[in-house]
């Protein structure tokens, strides 16, 4: 699905990612653990198509396609989710007229007429109730006023309306309490099909649990210099980082 050789890319000059290589196949789950400022946020912003990086180096092939020759929504159209670490409120844009004009937006992109105002509605509830999102809250305007967790809910439920081919949770994990990680983790966890695939982006062990990835990546000073299965994220939670990087000197 996913294809990344050689990536480099950069901010404001300065080089941030190093040499990425990573390849997620369908219905994959990879998550991607380091220490801040490794790179981890800027992985997921280049992939998709945040102007503010610029790649220097190296290609990103999704399903067959030059990713890095798409614009932005190009990208979200076929089929690329990112899921922030801090959503945004958009103050005066109603959750059901933006979810109406991107679910629309996409279709128009596939080739669809718009989905009638009815089945959009209904579609709404039945996505909703897989997060156990406030009905009130999709009256509102986009994540205004929102807790930290209920913005976490409402990320996941635009996923839902979208059906995207690969989610990028980017510290989805961030700032939520318990009960509200199990909702979003399992909310994700239904809404995954066979071809859907995941990459996690956390500092934490706890979020994997639940999500139950393939492969761990450990990504330091903007390349991954460890991978292995589900235990290496048991590792760190246990050791922490040190050890990975002493090996890296030695």
């Amino acid at each position: 699905m996913l294809e990344i050789r050689d990536l480099h890319a950069n901010i404001n000059g300065k080089e941030i990612l190093k040499g990425i290589d990573l390849t997620v196949g369908d219905g994959e789950v990879h998550a991607i653990m380091g220490l801040n400022g490794a790179g981890k946020s800027t992985l997921s912003n280049v992939i998709v198509g945040h102007p503010s990086y610029e790649v220097t180096q190296g290609c990103i092939t999704f399903n067959g396609k030059d990713l890095l020759s798409l614009k932005p929504e190009e990208r979200a159209h076929e089929g690329i989710f990112l899921s922030f670490q801090q959503p945004v409120e958009i103050p005066g844009v109603s959750m059901v007229n933006f979810m109406r004009a991107a679910l629309n937006a996409k279709r128009k992109y596939q080739g669809l007429e718009p989905m009638p105002a009815g089945d959009f509605l209904k579609l709404m509830r039945e996505k909703r109730s897989i997060v156990e999102l406030d009905s009130k809250l999709t009256s509102r305007s986009v994540n205004e006023g929102f807790s930290g967790g209920e913005k976490k809910r409402n990320e996941i439920f635009q996923m839902a309306m979208l059906e995207p081919t690969l989610a990028i949770l980017d510290e989805t994990d961030s700032g939520l309490d318990v009960d509200a990680l199990r909702v979003v983790a399992e909310g994700f966890n239904k809404l995954r099909k066979p071809k859907t695939s995941a990459i996690v982006i956390t500092h934490y062990q706890r979020l994997l649990d639940y999500l139950k990835p393939d492969v761990v990546h450990v990504l330091i000073d903007g390349r991954i210099v460890k991978t292995g299965g589900p235990e290496l994220a048991t590792e760190i939670e246990r050791n922490g980082f040190d050890w990975i990087i002493k090996g890296m000197s030695l």
